[in-house]
């Protein structure tokens, strides 16, 4: 969320970003709401005042129609004061929706755009494969060599989910174990997270619970929802808390399940493993004082980067566009792995992203650090370590072989065991 002061005294800054970012939000209402709640408060802070007046004026000797009058006077203040606080309420209830809308302001560097082509590349690492021989997609590979049932999956769970079988198990878990090692080393704090939150704590990460724009799972009758990203409950940690930022970020890793209802999802690059409901993932998150935030952003990139150029998978890093960088970041940097069966001749697929969120997050979730002269609402980042099933498509479409068999990254064969998954 914005600051409200800010959306004041900026409205046309606001607007235009609104219309940038593609997003349906109306900042001249939230100026409305604003001061209209402003206003209300003032209005019964001074019939407040009045009444307590109105108090201590009945502890003097009163004549008796003097003394009915003040009690007249008294009950009336009482029900206008009660009344200015029911409208009050829904004032700051009508409020705090539209600005919830608001979108955080976009990184003026971010590019201006909507679609996929409207990112700007950053850079590129390694050269996509040649083959001899038409590539296959992953689909085509794990059903080749029994890693993947996408059948199965479909009939006891629905549609876009699936059964890992056989090596495709072990390859999951040593990318887990590759990643957490790499994150450690940099000062994460390892967690593994619950796989369900509170509404409020999804909703003031900036998930949407409910709606027709929610991508989220609730349970319902709880209160609470399946969590599509532990960037939600890591971010939920300190809801409500003065973090002590003294010694440094507050860096935390989080082993979670991933739930997405993907509503509305589907063409060729949706297919298989490359848009489910359930996978699983490491995220880091990372709480900073506002000045620390750009540089902690590029860190997660670069530990990002480590981790794929590690796996010797060839990608390139993108500054995402103001049309999808999602609400609440204010830059979002993207790595798209080559994915060889993507497509007639191969494409780019996003594997990971990392996004700056400011202090939107920290604003709507009420965490703050303490500086000199006070607190300060903290500054939020998430960055994925790895997402289980992108990272298996792009290491079995770029590692098959002739033969039909995978060959696996060296960096993660004293995890999983092998070096090849044979036909």
């Amino acid at each position: 969320m914005l600051d409200l002061k800010y959306i004041r005294d900026n409205t046309q800054a606001v607007k235009d970003n609104i219309k940038a970012r593609f997003m349906n939000a109306d900042a001249d209402e939230v100026v409305r709401l604003y001061e209209k709640r402003n206003a209300l408060i003032s209005e019964i802070d001074k019939l407040r005042q009045r009444r307590n007046e109105n108090a201590q004026s009945m502890k003097a000797p009163l004549q008796p129609e003097e003394r009915q009058k003040l009690i007249a006077e008294g009950k009336q203040l009482k029900e206008s004061i009660l009344a200015g606080e029911t409208e009050l309420e829904q004032a700051k209830a009508a409020l705090e929706t539209a600005a919830a809308r608001i979108p955080n302001m976009a990184h003026p560097d971010a590019p201006i755009g909507k679609e996929e082509k409207d990112n700007g590349e950053i850079s590129r690492f390694g050269t996509p494969p040649s083959f001899s021989f038409p590539p296959k997609d992953h689909i085509q590979l794990a059903e080749a060599l029994n890693l993947i049932d996408f059948e199965a999956g479909a009939k006891v769970s629905g549609a876009k989910f699936y059964f890992l079988k056989n090596q495709a198990v072990l390859l999951e878990l040593a990318l887990v174990r590759y990643a957490l090692d790499i994150v450690q080393k940099h000062g994460f704090t390892l967690t593994i997270t619950p796989d369900i939150a509170r509404e409020e704590i999804a909703a003031g990460i900036g998930f949407v619970p409910r709606g027709e724009e929610s991508n989220i799972y609730v349970l319902e009758g709880t209160g609470t929802c399946l969590v599509g990203t532990a960037e939600i409950t890591l971010g939920g940690i300190y809801a409500g808390d003065i973090i002590d930022l003294s010694g440094g970020p507050i860096l935390l890793a989080g082993l979670s399940h991933c739930f997405r209802r993907e509503a509305g999802a589907s063409g060729q690059y949706s297919r298989g493993l490359y848009r489910v409901h359930q996978f699983t993932k490491v995220e880091m998150f990372a709480y900073t004082r506002a000045e620390e935030s750009d540089a902690v952003h590029l860190k997660l990139r670069s530990i990002e980067e480590e981790i794929f150029q590690g796996l010797g998978i060839p990608y390139r890093i993108v500054d995402t566009c103001t049309g999808d960088l999602g609400a609440p970041a204010y830059r979002k940097f993207d790595i798209e792995a080559w994915m060889p069966g993507r497509g007639e001749n191969g494409a780019w697929g996003e594997v990971t992203s990392t996004s700056n969120c400011t202090d939107y997050q920290a604003r709507r979730l009420g965490i703050r650090y303490r500086e000199e002269g006070g607190t300060r609402y903290a500054h939020t980042l998430n960055g994925t370590a790895i997402a289980a099933s992108r990272a298996i498509i792009a290491i079995l479409e770029n590692g098959q072989q002739p033969d039909g068999s995978i060959r696996i990254p060296p960096a993660l064969v004293p995890y999983c065991g092998f070096d090849v998954i044979p036909v």
